[in-house]
């Protein structure tokens, strides 16, 4: 149980408190890129995932066995042969989703998140601790991703999976923004989801601590009668 409790964090830091895009800004380029729908986005978030996943099981296995000198070329060696798996893969069962994500397949072997997890964690850590980083990380990601795919998509063009949303199209109640598939509205999306990240890890560390003040129920050292001592707990007048 009590190991439990201790790999538990491993995985959940990914999702916010540590998540890859909004906290860490890592992988902004692909994010910004890609995230013009949500089939885009889960699609790049899954692929980047399965190459977190098998690099982290890779490096870790073979930690003690490559030097410390090449480690960087290395790392990158194997993360290149999952991505090759991924972008054959994407070619022969989904090549319309292969052609929208285009160049930001192959730049999945120098992505920032991979190799930053290959480097702090998969090659320092077991095998079963390097899993729950990259299925964190990987599933942090894809959240950021779809997030932003979800709004950009609904705002900008109107439609959610490719279908289209009649009160948001051309005539309806509320025309499509335009903006929100471009540059500038990728930005605008990236950064609100920035604020509402922090504001939300923000109250849970404020929740943490009030937890965790409730659990010591001890008067801290801050108290006076703790600090005086005079009395030495009878509450008198020792004058």
């Amino acid at each position: 149980m009590a190991e439990k409790r201790t790999l538990l964090p491993v995985f959940t830091n990914g999702l916010l408190r540590e998540n890859p895009v909004l906290r860490l800004v890592l992988g902004t380029c692909p994010a910004l890129a890609v995230t013009t729908s949500v089939e885009n986005g889960l699609g790049m978030g899954l692929a980047a995932t399965f190459v977190l996943l098998g690099s982290n099981i890779a490096i870790s296995l073979l930690r003690k066995v490559i030097p410390d000198r090449v480690r960087i070329p290395a790392f990158i060696t194997i993360i290149a042969g999952f991505v090759s798996v991924v972008q054959m893969l994407l070619k022969a069962y989904l090549p319309a989703l292969d052609k929208a994500l285009g160049i930001f397949i192959p730049l999945i072997v120098v992505n920032c998140i991979i190799l930053a997890r290959a480097e702090m964690f998969a090659s320092k850590n077991a095998l079963l601790p390097s899993i729950l980083d990259a299925l964190g990380m990987g599933a942090g990601f894809t959240a950021a991703l779809l997030s932003m795919g979800f709004l950009r998509e609904i705002l900008g063009n109107g439609t959610l999976l490719g279908a289209p949303i009649p009160v948001l199209q051309a005539g309806g109640t509320v025309e499509p923004i335009l903006i929100f598939i471009l540059p500038p509205g990728g930005f605008f999306v990236f950064g609100l989801l920035i604020a509402l990240s922090q504001a939300l890890s923000k109250r849970l560390d404020r929740r943490a601590a009030a937890r965790a003040g409730a659990a010591g129920g001890t008067k801290g050292p801050e108290d006076p009668c703790a600090a005086c001592g005079l009395c030495q707990g009878k509450g008198g007048d020792q004058g």
